[in-house]
């Protein structure tokens, strides 16, 4: 049983008070949670410190003055407990004020019969997503967003109805805060159907408002490698991106295939927290999402030829996309993450007309301009590779995935043991060659790391003949 359940049972177990929402819903889908939600008839902050010192090891603080909710978290995370008041006066007027029927099922907190006024656990049964009442939507827009991420997280269809009520109110998301809007945005496209998801908030009217960057990306034509528009396309590149990184047989042969035995440590990499609650498998969906974003502004058409470029679409994108995840209130590290995706994820490309196998020093020289994603954007690379099957795709694929498989395994020891401790320090450099600190000492530095990287230079007596013998610009 859930740590928080137990200790809402004991501490509650003379109050009138009821589970409700996605723990009843989930249990009876078969899923586990660790979220909690409680209704009580009387104080919600009496009942929350209670639950609190039921569990022994949990704190508790209030989530809203103006609501009165409680929040009870289990000191190791595992489970977390909201306390609500009743509203309307009553269960059942309080169910009525949900946003979907599924969510609107309740239990007596010591347990029995499920309360189901609305009729949610017959919509369970049809896999049906109903709105609890006409004004679901307008009380609070922002379940236009949770209904798509209900529907994608639990494989249910929304009825035309409820449709229609979400369609009228998207154009309100505006109002909503941009944490609570990233909140619902970051499940959805954590989900395994985001694609479908997307989807649906562009049928609803809702992406135009929340990301407006991605439908910007609609009807925005490509040169002949491409084999749909950049929207089109950026779906794609979504989708294989959750091909790569889902823990999923089909998953695990795919980056197997890439990886070989190295396959264990880019899963591991993958499952790491990285910000705002979101692995680093999460936020290369948002990678994937927005690698593109900057494509209309730099579309051109070359008079010589006729052909489709986005020249500097990367670096333009990297600004695009730092700007919009500050608009949704996100971290500077996952700002920072996503546009270091964005403004490297051509650079393996490249490399593939280079000669093979790749020197080390240009092995060096991407792993360097990458960091610290390195690892992620080869991944980002492969995904978009995979996405674009205009002209010659197959070759093209082939070529980009032999460079891939060489720069993951590289990657993933760059990640792993970082670059080697630099057999000269900046000082010495500078005091030997009596130059003050700045940019010559910068590329001596470099340099140096990258014959070191490739092996070129490997003790200390080799650096300092490489640098004596060097040709310098004290100019710098």
């Amino acid at each position: 049983m859930n740590g928080g359940l137990q200790a809402a049972r004991t501490a509650l177990a003379n109050e009138r008070a009821w589970l409700v929402g996605g723990a009843v819903r989930d249990r009876e889908l078969g899923r586990p949670t660790r979220d909690l939600d409680v209704v009580v008839e009387g104080d919600p902050g009496e009942a929350a410190h209670a639950v609190a010192g039921a569990a022994g090891r949990a704190t508790c603080f209030s989530l809203s003055e103006d609501f009165g909710a409680w929040r009870v978290v289990a000191r190791d995370s595992s489970w977390q407990l909201d306390v609500e008041p009743l509203r309307g006066g009553s269960l059942e007027a309080d169910l009525a004020l949900r946003d979907f029927t599924v969510n609107a099922i309740a239990e007596p907190i010591g347990g029995g019969a499920p309360i189901d006024p609305l009729g949610g656990l017959a919509d369970l049964a049809e896999r049906r997503l109903r709105m609890a009442g006409p004004g679901a939507f307008v009380d609070d827009p922002l379940r236009v967003l949770r209904l798509v991420r209900v529907a994608v997280e639990l494989g249910l269809q929304a009825d035309a109805e409820t449709l229609a009520g979400a369609r009228a109110q998207a154009h309100r998301l505006s109002e909503i805060s941009a944490e609570r809007v990233f909140g619902e945005l970051r499940r959805i496209i954590a989900s395994e159907r985001a694609p479908e998801g997307l989807q649906m908030m562009s049928e609803l009217g809702a992406t135009a408002v929340v990301l407006p960057e991605l439908e910007e990306l609609r009807g925005v034509e490509q040169n002949r490698f491409h084999h749909r528009d950049v929207h089109g396309h950026t779906l794609e590149v979504l989708e294989q991106t959750i091909a790569l990184t889902a823990a999923t047989p089909a998953g695990v042969a795919l980056r197997g295939s890439l990886l070989g035995e190295h396959e264990p440590e880019l899963e591991r990499l993958l499952a790491e927290p990285l910000a705002d609650q979101l692995t680093r498998a999460d936020a290369l969906r948002w990678g994937a999402l927005l690698h593109d974003a900057a494509k209309p502004l730099t579309r051109q058409i070359r008079p010589a030829d006729g052909r489709v470029t986005f020249i500097g679409h990367d670096v333009r994108g990297a600004a695009l996309a730092s700007a919009v995840l500050e608009r949704l209130h996100t971290s500077v590290r996952l700002r920072s993450h996503v546009a270091a995706l964005v403004r490297n994820h051509l650079r393996l490309g490249f490399l593939v007309h280079e000669p093979q196998p790749l020197s080390r020093r240009t092995v060096f020289g991407y792993l360097r301009a990458c960091s610290p994603v390195e690892v992620d954007v080869t991944l980002l690379s492969v995904a978009d590779r995979l996405a674009t099957r205009g002209d010659r795709a197959e070759e093209s694929i082939d070529a980009h995935l032999g460079v891939a498989r060489g720069l993951l395994a590289d990657a993933l020891r760059w990640r792993a043991d970082g670059p080697a401790q630099p057999l000269l320090r900046g000082d010495e450099l500078a005091a030997d060659l009596g130059v003050s600190p700045g940019p010559l000492i910068g590329q001596l530095l470099a340099e140096l790391a990258e014959a070191q990287y490739a092996g070129d230079i490997v003790t200390r007596a080799q650096a300092w003949d490489y640098v004596r013998a060097r040709p310098l610009d004290r100019a710098q």
